[in-house]
């Protein structure tokens, strides 16, 4: 394990975070959520996040990256010579979108056909991590977010590729949760049809390793990589903590 690494999770006895103007959900706003435990679950069980900000250009982009969460912070990591990076260390806008389909709602229209989801918005500015024992534990909490002790098992970073790594840091200052779950909300009138509504459930889930064709004499499929679960990994977290 990283030498330092404080495991900053987080508490069941924390609150929740400050609503903003930038951070207030406004469309269907009873499906807002800013409590901490909310929150750290949908960024602690997705594996993408979607960075969004503004290019030199004057263009919208929107990058899909892997993510760390350590206590009140996210990080983002890249090479050094990416645009996304180089741009975000300057200390522009930024906006981060983590997002869970758990289910299809099937309705009787389709007006009012949905999706079950959990969703967490970020609002805030990037900074770059140049303190070296912080860059280390930022690199295993990628690991460790992806999938849950493979960093003991693995080559750590080498110099060169730390040069060649960026990493950068986001803290949750504006941040807010919306969810939607349960059947499908339908016109009075269409409960007669002879329609089937409901929910179709969705989730992700691991198959079977599939073995590297150069693998080492004796290697064998570890237990963390067998046992892989998704479900697990925020409840993981919430047992080191």
């Amino acid at each position: 394990m990283i030498d330092g690494f404080q495991g900053r999770f987080y508490s069941r006895h924390m609150s929740s975070f400050k609503q903003t103007e930038q951070s207030k959900v406004r469309r269907l706003a009873e499906r807002g959520k800013y409590d901490h435990e909310t929150v750290y679950s949908i960024l602690d069980e997705g594996f993408i996040c979607h960075v969004g900000f503004i290019a030199s250009d004057g263009r919208p982009v929107v990058i899909p990256t892997a993510y760390g969460r350590d206590g009140d912070r996210v990080y983002v990591h890249g090479s050094a010579g990416s645009r996304m990076q180089r741009m975000l260390a300057t200390g522009i806008d930024v906006s981060i979108t983590v997002t869970l389909v758990d289910g299809l709602v099937l309705a009787r229209s389709g007006f009012n056909s949905s999706i079950n989801y959990r969703s967490v918005v970020i609002m805030g500015k990037a900074k770059p991590v140049t303190d070296p024992e912080e860059k280390a534990r930022a690199l295993y909490l990628f690991s460790e977010h992806l999938l849950p002790g493979r960093w003991e098992e693995i080559r750590g970073p080498s110099e060169k590729e730390l040069k060649q790594t960026s990493v950068l840091a986001i803290d949750l200052d504006e941040v807010s949760a919306k969810v939607r779950g349960g059947p499908p909300h339908d016109d009075e009138e269409d409960y007669a049809l002879s329609v089937w509504a409901g929910v179709l459930p969705m989730e992700v889930k691991f198959g079977e390793p599939e073995p590297d064709p150069q693998l080492a004499d004796g290697a064998r499929v570890p237990e963390y990589v067998r046992k892989a679960s998704r479900k697990s990994n925020h409840e993981d977290r919430k047992v080191r903590s």
